[in-house]
Order: structure tokens, then C-alpha cells, then sequence
């Protein structure tokens, strides 16, 4: 391929920021260029196919492009550095998250999650101990994790007596790139006693945005290894959970809004929505994060189980606790079978309309049309 013409297509949607993903084009030898009358964007082979960041694009735009090989190499923006404890994640030269696979009491974690300003969008505690004003609450909740409460009545959510783990096994691939970096894990979900349940498969890639903001698609794959999984009904736990940053919980001036207009804890907190955010100030900087489902995932919408104190986690089965009874939301997993769930977490400046989160959500589930040519 030297020069291939693409034709994109915004459709109903404006787009700033947005990933686009060429399937099927390019290799890894080589670096591309996509490149417009006005713009040069760099494209970068990964995961079987070339992905882009498009510019502003406003609604039902047409963008005529051509895809050429580039002459040199681009630059690393995203550096993903595996060491024996944890994968690394680097954005223009400074960490942005590290995914902690071992040395944590029960499971992996990302921490920190670096926001706009430098500081992280999460809590510190308990990875440290000394940040004045932090609270200490729920030591299980750790930055950013997947977890769940009850798999075949094993506790894979707290780090009470006799709780579940999270092992890793493998780390499958990591990529680094100018438009994004990532890595694919496998661990294995187990009892008290090292029994595996669960097979886990997480796929995780960053995308850095201008003004030190960042995406980042994280999929989560549960698959019954050994046996039917039960997946029992209680609010305790969710697919994929973050815990803010002490000075971003409600009582302290922090907001919680969801795609269906809810605010804070009393109308988001069991309701079924697209997408979350929660946000509030860090150091004097305004700053949020949101979880944004695809409609791919397993019970998509899913309901919310996000409180004013700082959590806020994506749970599909605890539907007892949220209907008050009316609706119950166990679910027994064959052996051999899987669940799959696929998130966007946008790390952001500002409140949720300020970080443009009802766009990026559009961008995830409806992306633009892309149409390729010789």
C-alpha cells in the first residue's frame, strides 16, 4: 500500500479528540500519515489495523484523506515499560498510570491515574499513607480496579478474612506508539485457597489528548475456566471501579452527573445510565473522570453503584439492592463461557460538559464512517 484513499464520515455527531481505528490496513514495519488539504495526522499500526486521532470535526462533515507511508518514524508519545511488579505507562515522557499486577493484597490496580495539573484524578490511599486529608475508608477501594463481590459465593471485591483474588498469569503484549500505548493481561480469578474460578482477560489502551487529557479503553473478558460461575446478586462490587480523589467526594464540593441528567449520589446511585462522571477540584485545579459503557457489554445500560463519598462502579448484577427487590440479577455463566464488557474512562478537565463527555460517549459507540478506496 502507498497511497490509499479514505473517506470519513463524521455522521450526526461533532467529533474533537476522537480514535479512529482503520482495520485491516498498514503493518508494523512501517509508519503512515493521513493527510487531508489542511492536516497531516499521524497514524500508527496496532492491534491488526492503523489508529488515528481526528480533529475537530463538526456534524455530517466529510473528510477526504489520503493514507501514505511515512518517510521516517514518529516520535513515542505513549511508552508502555513492563518491570517485574507492574506495566508502566508513560504520555509525553511523565508516568500517567501504572497497572500494579502484583504486591497488592487481593488484586491488581492502575494507580495513579495522572490528570490535567499532574495530579491523580484518584484516591491515594492505601497505596500511600501520607497525603494530609485523605479519608481511610474502604481499603479494598484501590484507584482504578475490576473486582466483583460474589462468584460462586467467593468475596472477589473486599480484603475481609477469606476474601477472592485476582492473580496475574501472563502479560500477552505491550505497544507503544505515537497515537496510543497498551497491553493485554490474563489472570486468573481464585477462592481463599487459590481455587481458579474465573479466567480473566483485560485489554487496556491510552489514548493522550491535548490539554493533558486522556482516554483510555479498558475490556474485560470473564471466562468460566473451570466449571458454571455463579455471579450472585449483591451491590458490593462492579466490572470496572474508580475511587476520586478525597477533595473531589461530594461533601467536600465534588459533582456526580450521568447520561440521564442525575446529579450526585440520590439519582445516580442504582439507576441504569450510558456513562458517569464524577468530578471536583485537586489542588486548585477543576478536573474529573467519567466510565463510559459500550453498548456491547454484557447488561449495557448497566446500573450504577456510586456514592457521594468518592466510589463510583459500574455493577450489572446487583439488581436486588437497586429496585428495591423488584428485579433480581444473578446470572450463571456455562463453563467455557464468557462475559464481556467494554469501557471508555475519560480523564478530563472541568465538570462533565466541560470534558465533553456526552461526545466522547457518542464517539465510543457511534464512531465515524470510514470508506476505503485503491
Amino acid at each position: 500500500m502507498q497511497h490509499t484513499s479514505v473517506v470519513i464520515r463524521s455522521g450526526d455527531h461533532g467529533r474533537n479528540g476522537c480514535p479512529l481505528f482503520l482495520p485491516a490496513m498498514g503493518d508494523n514495519e512501517s509508519a503512515y500519515w493521513l493527510i487531508t488539504d489542511t492536516l497531516q495526522l499521524p497514524a500508527q499500526y496496532a492491534e491488526g489495523g492503523l489508529w488515528c486521532l481526528l480533529p475537530d470535526l463538526s456534524a455530517h462533515q466529510t473528510l477526504q484523506a489520503t493514507l501514505q507511508r511515512s518517510h521516517g518514524e514518529h516520535p513515542v508519545r505513549v511508552s508502555v515499560e513492563e518491570s517485574e511488579d507492574r506495566i508502566a505507562i508513560y504520555t509525553d515522557g511523565r508516568l500517567f498510570t501504572a497497572y500494579i499486577k502484583s504486591g497488592n493484597p487481593a488484586r491488581p490496580c492502575f494507580y495513579p491515574l495522572r490528570a490535567p495539573g499532574g495530579m491523580s484524578v484518584t484516591r491515594h490511599f492505601p497505596m500511600r499513607h501520607d497525603v494530609p486529608g485523605e479519608t481511610t475508608d474502604h481499603p479494598h477501594h484501590r484507584s482504578m480496579w475490576v473486582a466483583f463481590g460474589d462468584v460462586n459465593g467467593v468475596d472477589n471485591w473486599s480484603e475481609e478474612p477469606g476474601h477472592g483474588y485476582t492473580l496475574h498469569r501472563q502479560t500477552l503484549d505491550t505497544f507503544s506508539g505515537f497515537v496510543c500505548g497498551g497491553f493485554t493481561t490474563v489472570s486468573d480469578w481464585t477462592d481463599a485457597r487459590g481455587t481458579r474460578l474465573l479466567e480473566q482477560l483485560l485489554r487496556v489502551r491510552v489514548f493522550p489528548l491535548p490539554d493533558e487529557e486522556h482516554l483510555v479503553d479498558v475490556e474485560v473478558t470473564l471466562t468460566a475456566a473451570e466449571g458454571a460461575v455463579r455471579f450472585g446478586d449483591t451491590k458490593e462490587g462492579g466490572i470496572l471501579s474508580v475511587r476520586v480523589a478525597s477533595s473531589i467526594d461530594v461533601p467536600r464540593g465534588g459533582l456526580i452527573e450521568n447520561s440521564e441528567g442525575g446529579v450526585n449520589e440520590a439519582q445516580t446511585w442504582g439507576k441504569r445510565a450510558h456513562w458517569c462522571d464524577y468530578s471536583g477540584h485537586v489542588e486548585g485545579n477543576h478536573i474529573g473522570i467519567a466510565i463510559l459503557q459500550h453498548p456491547g457489554s454484557f447488561r449495557h445500560p448497566a446500573w450504577w453503584h456510586v456514592r457521594d463519598y468518592g466510589l463510583m462502579t459500574v455493577n450489572p448484577f446487583g439488581l436486588a439492592a437497586f429496585t428495591g427487590g423488584l428485579e433480581h440479577g444473578e446470572h450463571i455463566l456455562s463453563h467455557g463461557e464468557s462475559l464481556h464488557w467494554r469501557f471508555r474512562v475519560c480523564v478530563h478537565r472541568g465538570d462533565a460538559l466541560t470534558g465533553r463527555i456526552a461526545q466522547r460517549w457518542q464517539d465510543f459507540v457511534n464512531p465515524p464512517v470510514v470508506e476505503t478506496g485503491g
